[in-house]
């Protein structure tokens, strides 16, 4: 599930590979603002086609917080 996340950092936001690992803070490691992380929810939400719930976004920290939320909900 990492590796299909990493290919939308990549291929769809620019970011550089060698940033992405599943440690990486969302915020401050990749820099995304709050319309960045939406774009990036929304992407995985259309890929994975799961919703990701309001109330657990704000636990969605790093890259492998997003990747063990999308496994648990596929």
């Amino acid at each position: 599930m990492f590796e299909k996340i990493k290919e939308i950092l990549i291929d769809e936001m620019n970011i550089e590979p060698e940033k992405i690992v599943p440690e990486t803070e969302l915020i401050t490691g990749l820099g995304m603002n709050s319309l960045e992380l939406a774009d990036l929810i929304v992407m995985c939400e259309d890929r994975f086609g799961i919703v990701f719930e309001d109330e657990d976004l704000a636990s969605l920290l790093t890259l492998g917080d997003v990747a063990s939320y999308i496994e648990a909900h596929v």
